[in-house]
């Protein structure tokens, strides 16, 4: 309700009256949310709770007994108890210590110390038992969790706001109600000190003026509070919606444990995390609830302007961009740009118009001038390809609040043409965002080469010694620009990867082609060679067992080969009843539009894919079983496939298989990429020590194939073609 004040500021008592009882109705719809979101959240955290003590009773029942001893620094004499049949440390915290003291050898002290004991590893097990929801096991303790999550859920992202708006509402309308009371009454407004008199007025100014711009904010809280009074739902519909929207479960469940650990820091000094951790994230453009390590990445981004976000694949890197985008623009910034591979554009163009209110242009296609001419005027978010971005020129009337840089690592080569635009965008932005997952694949020099385009200085005083010190020195040497953290340490949620490696023997067709390219030298005949006859291979026997295995259970599959002639034959096996194949050279629109018919197919599916495109921006998390035709040169490209269904939003356990043939190319390149891979996992993804500089280790694909031509020739005695 709005009222116009007489001109001498006084307002008469009944419009008073009605302009403080419409404040009492929003104070109300206020209340009202904030304590159905209390009861909602007070009984998450119940099933919460009653969950984590579940799981932390069987851990304890599976702990020996004799691990007290380790607690007490192996002073106990637990013989006496082991011999009563207390085998685990569960039966003793279930124990009484009058019952214990019945135990013949065993005095009042040792009950003491073995119940404090039981109580330190109950304690620790307690604060590290991790909740994860198997899909394939509905017991009850996980049901009542899901049930309860349920109604925060639906109340979507909006939530989050609301509650702040309530929050806001119940802290300024109370007083102001109060200091208002007197002019809701002509005769108790004359009878009150003029000094209460002129704050009654001044409340009812700001009631008024905080009324007429409530609309908006009545709906949301009705809306809200709408959606955490829903009746509970049933078992089966909690469980679907689970699977449908996991990573909002899981945000909620990291949020009720008490946030994301300081593993989402990704090793960054104190001091740096205290300045990142006071950088406000402004989410009113923003269209989607973030993790902690989200908002963490986003406020990394925000504070030290040009910088690396280097997250493990699955972590939802562009969420995090875009959070960082949508706080600019309601700081005031207009226009933004986003560059990427043309493969993730389309991508690009829908998580950007689903997770935020910005306005989006793709400069791409027959449209590129027209959008192009729009972005300049209207401002929003330009998306653009890497190999396009050199044809966009720097309009002088154009400020960029953020430049974002997807699959950065395209760009570490400084002589290419995309590398030279991305540099001299760099340049004019004020704000940049490289956005990686494999931030460095075999040299740290080129990890050094990226940092140079955000931060000359720093890269610059990067010295070899930080590399050869280890990936933490490397780390810490880079920190100010440089963020990452990994799955495993964030996504704690996450099923398991199962490893199979699928060992099969050559027909005598695919030997006799096997032999026939090791003698002329041809490394990539020698890797295809197990699909040389698809009537007798055994690799491709192998591959529609694992399928049909797949069928029978209802499971997604995704079969990746570098080779388009070994997923032909791939395809033709399976009679025409595989989506794809996803390649190189399919057009974005195309290749999303597979992605979609795959994911959206109701049961089992088969997706083909080669390595190259399918394992680069793609969300494949339908998926639970991955195929590897052959193994590939770099490790890498193995690891973004893998986490093209691996990541968050993944409800099962996802399966790789790769398969390899035995005394062939396979097993040659397993022994020699085994350094990359470890070297990869301490500078990139775990960030242990290394024993020594990347250079010390680094194979590139055309000394890996004369390495191993030489040595299979050598094996087999056949002489050069």
């Amino acid at each position: 309700m709005s009222v116009t004040e007489p001109e001498d500021g006084r307002l008469p008592a009944k419009e008073a009256d009605a302009l403080c009882r419409d404040a009492h109705r929003l104070l109300g719809d206020a209340r009202a949310l904030l304590g159905e979101y209390a009861r909602a959240r007070k009984e998450a955290e119940g099933a919460l709770g009653a969950l984590r003590a579940g799981l932390a009773r069987a851990e304890l029942g599976s702990i020996p007994v004799a691990r007290l001893k380790d607690v007490t620094g192996g002073r106990l004499r637990l013989g006496a108890l082991e011999g009563s049949g207390y085998a685990t440390v569960l039966d003793v915290l279930e124990s009484s210590p009058y019952y214990l003291q019945l135990i013949p050898g065993i005095g009042t002290r040792t009950v003491r110390q073995v119940h404090a004991a039981a109580r330190q590893i109950a304690q620790a097990v307690e604060e590290a038992v991790r909740v994860r929801i198997d899909v394939e096991r509905h017991d009850p303790l996980t049901t009542d969790l899901l049930i309860a999550l349920h109604r925060l859920v639906t109340a979507g992202p909006e939530l989050a706001g609301a509650r702040e708006v309530a929050h806001d509402l119940d802290k300024r309308l109370g007083p102001l109600l109060a200091d208002a009371r007197p002019a809701r009454g002509r005769l108790r407004m004359m009878l009150t000190r003029p000094e209460r008199r002129r704050r009654a007025r001044e409340a009812l100014a700001e009631l008024s003026n905080l009324l007429g711009r409530a609309r908006e904010t009545r709906l949301l809280l009705t809306q809200v509070t709408t959606d955490l009074l829903r009746p509970a739902v049933s078992e089966f519909e909690a469980w679907t919606d689970f699977e449908f929207r996991a990573p909002d479960y899981y945000g909620l469940l990291t949020e009720l444990a008490g946030g994301f650990g300081a593993a989402g820091h990704g090793l960054l000094p104190d001091e740096l995390i205290a300045k990142i951790d006071a950088q406000e994230l402004d989410g009113t453009h923003r269209r989607v609830s973030l993790r902690g390590y989200q908002v963490f990445g986003a406020r990394f981004a925000l504070a030290q302007r040009r910088v690396i976000l280097g997250d493990e694949m699955g972590l939802g890197k562009s969420i995090e961009a875009i959070a960082a985008l949508a706080h600019l623009r309601a700081e005031g910034r207009t226009h933004f740009l986003v560059v990427c591979p043309t493969s993730v554009l389309i991508n690009w163009l829908r998580e950007l118009r689903s997770r935020s209110t910005l306005s989006v242009h793709p400069l791409h296609g027959t449209g590129r001038p027209a959008a192009e001419e729009e972005w300049v005027r209207r401002g929003g978010v330009a998306v653009v390809t890497l190999d396009s971005l050199y044809r966009l020129k720097a309009p002088r009337t154009v400020e960029v609040g953020m430049l974002v840089v997807d699959e950065a690592h395209y760009v570490k080569n400084p002589q290419t043409r995309r590398s030279t635009a991305v540099a001299r965008w760099c340049r004019h932005a004020e704000r940049v965002l490289f956005l990686t997952g494999t931030p460095m694949e075999n040299r740290v020099e080129e990890f050094r080469v990226l940092v140079s385009y955000l931060q000359p200085e720093l890269a610059a005083s990067l010295r070899d010694s930080d590399a050869v010190a280890g990936a933490r020195a490397f780390r810490k040497a880079v920190a100010p620009a440089y963020l990452r953290r990994n799955q495993q340490d964030v996504l704690t949620e996450l099923p398991d990867v199962v490893r199979a490696e699928e060992w099969v023997e050559f027909s005598g067709a695919d030997l006799a082609a096997y032999r026939q390219a090791v003698t002329a030298g041809d490394f990539m005949a020698m890797r295809r060679a197990a699909y040389a006859s698809p009537g007798t291979s055994a690799k491709l026997k192998r591959l529609l067992e694992l399928v049909e295995d797949a069928r029978v259970n209802e499971l997604k599959v995704l079969v990746f080969s570098y080779f388009r002639d070994v997923l032909a034959s791939v395809g033709e096996a399976l009679d025409g009843r595989a989506h794809g194949t996803i390649s190189g050279d399919l057009a974005p629109a195309r290749r999303q539009q597979l992605v979609d018919e795959f994911s959206d197919a109701e049961g089992h599916a088969v997706l083909l894919c080669q390595i190259q495109a399918g394992g680069v921006g793609l969300n494949l998390q339908a998926a639970s079983v991955v195929i590897m035709c052959e193994p590939q040169v770099k490790p890498t490209a193995e690891a973004q496939a893998v986490a093209r269904a691996h990541r968050m939003g993944q409800v099962r356990k996802v399966q790789v298989h790769r398969l390899l043939a035995v005394d062939s190319v396979d097993q040659r390149m397993l022994d020699i990429l085994g350094s990359k891979e470890q070297l990869f996992d301490a500078y990139a993804r775990r960030s242990d020590l290394a024993e020594s500089s990347a250079d010390a280790v680094d194979v590139s694909e055309q000394e890996l194939a004369r390495r191993i031509v030489e040595e299979e020739r050598r094996r087999l005695a056949v002489r050069r073609g």
